[in-house]
Formats: C-alpha cells, structure tokens, sequence
C-alpha cells in the first residue's frame, strides 16, 4: 500500500494551532468533516481519542501518528499536519510533537491497515525528509516529500 491510496494533497494543513492533544485532536476531526461531508467529525473526534486512551500513538522525534477505525468508512483516508508549535503528546520519546499524519481506517478492514501504518512510518524515520516537511512551504511540496511525486 502507498501514501497515495490515502492521501490528496488537499489533505494537507500547514502550520495548524492546537494548544494541546485534546484541542489538536478535534481540530483534526473538523478538518476531516470539512474535506469530507461524509464523514461526521463527532465520531471522528471520539475514535481517535479513544485510540490514544489504548496508548498514545506518539511515535517519538516530534511525529505522532494518530489513527482510528471508522464506522461506515469505505476507503481509508489520511490527512498531514505540520503544527505551527509543537505539543506535549506522550510520545515514547517524551518529547512534544509538531508533525501528525492521521489514519482513518474502514471498520470492516481486518489486518490490511498495518500495511498503511508501514507505509507512512517508513516515510518519518528518513530525517533529511523529516527535516524537509518542517520547512516545506506549500502542501504541494509536502505531498511530494510524502509520496515521492
């Protein structure tokens, strides 16, 4: 599985204000109901929260990769945040995050989904890439360092 099954360039927000986790995880769930009208943001809020209360998805070096099944969801869907200030996440590292890629996965989806998880970890423990998403300046070039486009 590719980046590119499951993530537009549209979905790509730059420099995103979140003051905290909590606030960070709603403003996601928004921001998904807004780029997709199917999608109701209350559950979206509710399934990643309820992820993290299993662990925190804070993988450490600043990235958090948050993610969730979806009742009634068809495809997955990702979206890229780069946050304009990082924050205190739990991350295994301790330290706070400022770059987030969320993974909405189809309920009925069985063990596929940790072919996508792989897929976008791969991407995050390359720092020279890492290092170019926190200066990327427009989410095309974004999703190019994401996708290799």
């Amino acid at each position: 599985m590719e980046i590119t099954d499951f993530l537009t360039p549209d979905r790509i927000l730059l420099d995103m204000r979140s003051r905290d986790k909590p606030q960070m995880i709603g403003d996601i769930a928004r921001q998904f109901g807004r780029l997709v009208p199917t999608l109701n943001p209350e559950a979206v809020e509710a399934a990643l929260l309820a992820r993290e209360q299993l662990g925190s998805t804070g993988l450490g070096a600043g990235f958090a990769l948050p993610h969730a099944r979806i009742e009634g969801l068809d495809d997955y869907l990702g979206l890229f945040v780069r946050l304009a200030k990082p924050v205190e996440f739990d991350a295994i590292d301790g330290k706070p995050i400022q770059l987030v890629f969320v993974l909405l996965i189809p309920s009925e989806t069985t063990t596929s989904h940790v072919a996508a998880l792989a897929a976008i970890s791969r991407r995050f423990r390359d720092t020279a890439r890492v290092t170019s998403l926190r200066k990327a300046r427009t989410q095309a070039e974004s999703f190019g360092l994401l996708t290799d486009l």
